[in-house]
């Protein structure tokens, strides 16, 4: 009897001890996502499921063309590439995007723009235009979804506060054809 009983309460305390060391990572270091819509095509589809590395921005700062998840204005989670870091100047011009007056080469963006034929994949604008502003501000960034022509981003609700961004979202995981480590 006593055994089953010592044993009983091992098995309680290691059961115990797993759930607080899953909710430890979910809620610190890592949290799954779930692609909703088709903003990230062609990189991310509809439904691909990802992992969010919650620490990459706890130890250092949101790095040109990573893919972030963040708390987007209309309370939902958006996952969008950073285009704009804080101070940038930012313009498209012939379907090639600018920075501080360089031109960058986006080669995520390829394969779409093959298939465009009535005009670019990305409209001209400037960042004046778009947010009111002339750089990106202070403690902000500037983000745009890979499949341009239909994404809601920083075009549309204006620039991300650091403090809203969950995390760098690198990794699909599901489904099984999909899982690759996303750049």
């Amino acid at each position: 009897m006593k055994k089953s009983k010592n044993e009983f309460w091992e098995w309680t305390k290691a059961l115990v001890i797993a759930v607080l060391l899953a909710a430890v990572i979910r809620y610190f270091l890592f949290a799954p996502i779930v692609v909703d819509g088709l903003s990230m095509m062609p990189t991310l589809q509809d439904h691909d499921r990802m992992i969010v590395n919650k620490l990459s921005y706890k130890i250092g700062k949101p790095k040109r063309f990573d893919i972030i998840v963040f708390h987007a204005p209309e309370h939902k989670d958006y996952i969008k590439r950073v285009i704009g870091l804080p101070g940038d100047r930012i313009e498209y011009k012939n379907d090639t995007l600018y920075i501080n007056g360089k031109a960058y080469k986006e080669p995520y963006l390829d394969e779409y723009k093959k298939q465009v034929i009535d005009g670019p994949l990305t409209d001209p604008f400037t960042l004046k235009e778009k947010i009111g502003r002339e750089t990106v501000p202070k403690g902000q960034l500037f983000v745009m979804g890979d499949n341009r022509r239909f994404s809601k981003d920083s075009r549309h609700i204006g620039t991300i506060p650091m403090d809203k961004v969950i995390g760098k979202a690198s990794i699909i995981y599901w489904p099984i054809k999909h899982i690759r480590i996303v750049k």
